[in-house]
C-alpha cells in the first residue's frame, strides 16, 4: 500500500499566481472556498509532489518554496503524476476522500506569472488535479493512502471449436495483451477474466449478466459479428443494451473497408448496460488490432461519462 504525506497546504486568489503557504485550509464540495481553483468543477484541488519539486529544483539551480507552482498541497512519500484519474486518496486522520480528476495541465508560458517568476513549471508533467469526495480540514502531517480505481476487464470468446479444445483461442489474449499494454502506458491498474464458451446465446447472455453485476467497467466478445448461421453475438449483445455507441464501430466499417471491402459485413456493435461498456469484436487477431486501435483511445473518456464524471474546463 502506497502511503504520502501532506508537508504545506497553500492557497490564492487569483488563478495563475504562487499560492502562499496556510496553517490550515477546509475542503469542501467545491474544493478550497476562497481559493482560486474553488468551485463546481474537475480541478478543485492541485497537487505536487516534493519529489517533483525537488528535481525541478536541481534544475532551475535553486530552492522552490512550497506553492510557487500554484499547488494547494504539497506532498513527500509518492510520485502523484503516476496516478490516473478516477483513482483516489483517503485519509484515516479525518476520513478525507479525494479523487484524481487530471494529470498535468497545459502550460500558458509568459502568459502566467509563475512562469515569470520561476522560469519554468512542472505542474504541466507532474502536477495533478483531485475533486473532493469527502471534505474535512487538511494540515501538514497528514497522511494518505492511494487507492487505485482497479479496471475490471471481461473477454468472453465464442467458439464451438475452441471451446471443444479444438484449436487454441488467440484472439482472447490478443485481446488482453493489446488492452494490458495501452493501460499500463497509462498507469491503470487492471485485472481481467477471460473465458471461452461455445456458441450458445443463452450462455453469452449468462456471461454478460454475471459481469455487469461483479461491477466490470469493460466487455470484450469476439467471434460471432458476421452473417452465418451461428453469428448471433451482436444481436444478443444489442438487446441487451441500454445504450448503443454507434460512431465506434461505423468509423471502423468505412476505414477498414476501404481496402478490405470485406470488413463491412462486420456486424459488431458497442455499447452499455448500466455502468458497464461492452464491445463485440470479430473473431481473427488481425480485426482484433484493428478494432481496438479504434477503440482503446475513447475508452478513458467513455468511463468517465458513464459515471456522471464532467472533466472539461
Amino acid at each position: 500500500m502506497q502511503t504520502f504525506e501532506v508537508i504545506s497546504v497553500n492557497i490564492s486568489e487569483k488563478k495563475g499566481t504562487i499560492k502562499k503557504p496556510v496553517p490550515e485550509v477546509q475542503l469542501t464540495d467545491i474544493g478550497i472556498p476562497g481559493d482560486a481553483h474553488s468551485g463546481l468543477w474537475h480541478r478543485q484541488v492541485s497537487m505536487l509532489a516534493e519529489e517533483s519539486i525537488q528535481k525541478f529544483s536541481k534544475e532551475a539551480n535553486r530552492e522552490i518554496q512550497y506553492g510557487e507552482f500554484a499547488e494547494n498541497i504539497s506532498t513527500k512519500g509518492m510520485e502523484l503524476f503516476k496516478t490516473a484519474p478516477m483513482d483516489r486518496f483517503l485519509s484515516d486522520d479525518n476520513n478525507i476522500e479525494l479523487m484524481v480528476t487530471q494529470i498535468g495541465k497545459k502550460c500558458h508560458g509568459d502568459n502566467c506569472s509563475i512562469f515569470r517568476e520561476v522560469g519554468n513549471c512542472v505542474m504541466p508533467k507532474e502536477g495533478i488535479f483531485v475533486q473532493v469526495v469527502k471534505g474535512g480540514t487538511i494540515r501538514s502531517g497528514i497522511q494518505f493512502r492511494y487507492e487505485p480505481r482497479v479496471l475490471k476487464i471481461k473477454i468472453i470468446t465464442l467458439s464451438d471449436r475452441a471451446s471443444q479444445g479444438v484449436y487454441e483461442d488467440r484472439s482472447g489474449p490478443a485481446i488482453e495483451k493489446t488492452t494490458s499494454t495501452f493501460l499500463t502506458e497509462r498507469n491503470r491498474h487492471f485485472q481481467f477474466n477471460r473465458i471461452v464458451i461455445p456458441d450458445d446465446p443463452a450462455l453469452l447472455i449468462k456471461e454478460i449478466n454475471n459481469a455487469v453485476e461483479a461491477n466490470t467497467d469493460l466487455i470484450f466478445t469476439t467471434g460471432g459479428t458476421g452473417i452465418g448461421p451461428r453469428d448471433f453475438t451482436p444481436d444478443v449483445v444489442k438487446s441487451m443494451l441500454d445504450k448503443e455507441i454507434t460512431g465506434i464501430m461505423e468509423l471502423i466499417r468505412v476505414k477498414y473497408g476501404m481496402k478490405k471491402p470485406h470488413a463491412l459485413i462486420s456486424r459488431s456493435i458497442a455499447g452499455t448496460i448500466d455502468k458497464t461498456l461492452i464491445y463485440t469484436l470479430p473473431g481473427s487477431q488481425r480485426a482484433v488490432h484493428e478494432y481496438l486501435t479504434e477503440i482503446l483511445p475513447t475508452l478513458e473518456h467513455s468511463l468517465y461519462m458513464l459515471h456522471g464524471m464532467d472533466f472539461h474546463g
